[in-house]
């Protein structure tokens, strides 16, 4: 039923990706420290479900100097848009360059291609004890997206004179990328609930 639900644009728990070696933050940012040292900074699948496609604005460069919680980019949808905060500090070391041509990327594969940043982290042991990694990982998106399920019957019924259904598939069901269809005022709701660092 997965599949059918994918194909109908449903947002439910099972078509989640949340591999198991990545640490979830709880502003749907992920890292994975390679090998290497460096550190990939991605943004989580359950993130570009609920946005849909988006361009990315406002780039960090290579060699500035970050710190957990400073904005890393921008997502821009049609002129909203959503500040994307930084899961770890350090040093920018690479910006993928895929995403400026081809911003799909982040919906088709957002953790294997679709990472934004390579980083070289300065403190990842103690911004990382707090993140949420393998099956803690997958609960807490679930729990999420009841939030977020939660999050849009509210938003929707304070910025709407008539109550709209247009996130929700019949059933009761999100739809697949939500935020998409709806207003400015919903979206700066979102940004100070769900992608603010705690």
């Amino acid at each position: 039923t997965t599949q059918i639900k994918k194909v109908i644009g449903v947002l439910t728990s099972s078509i989640l990706k949340m591999p198991k070696g990545l640490y979830f933050s709880n502003n749907h940012t992920w890292t994975f420290l390679e090998k290497s040292g460096k550190a990939q900074v991605g943004l989580d699948d359950l993130l570009q479900h609920i946005v849909g496609e988006v361009k990315f604005t406002n780039f960090k460069n290579p060699g500035d100097i970050i710190k957990k919680g400073d904005v890393l980019t921008q997502i821009n949808q049609s002129g909203k848009l959503l500040m994307i905060f930084a899961p770890i500090s350090g040093k920018v070391l690479e910006i993928n360059s895929l995403l400026s041509d081809n911003p799909e990327i982040l919906n088709s594969d957002p953790y294997e291609k679709g990472w934004i940043y390579k980083i070289e982290p300065t403190n990842w042991t103690a911004e990382t004890s707090s993140y949420y990694l393998a099956e803690d990982a997958k609960s807490w998106a679930t729990k999420e997206l009841e939030r977020f399920k939660d999050f849009v019957a509210v938003s929707v019924e304070k910025h709407s004179p008539a109550p709209s259904m247009v996130a929700l598939q019949d059933g009761g069901e999100l739809r697949d990328n939500t935020l998409s269809s709806l207003p400015d005022e919903i979206w700066q709701d979102f940004q100070k609930e769900f992608l603010t660092l705690a």
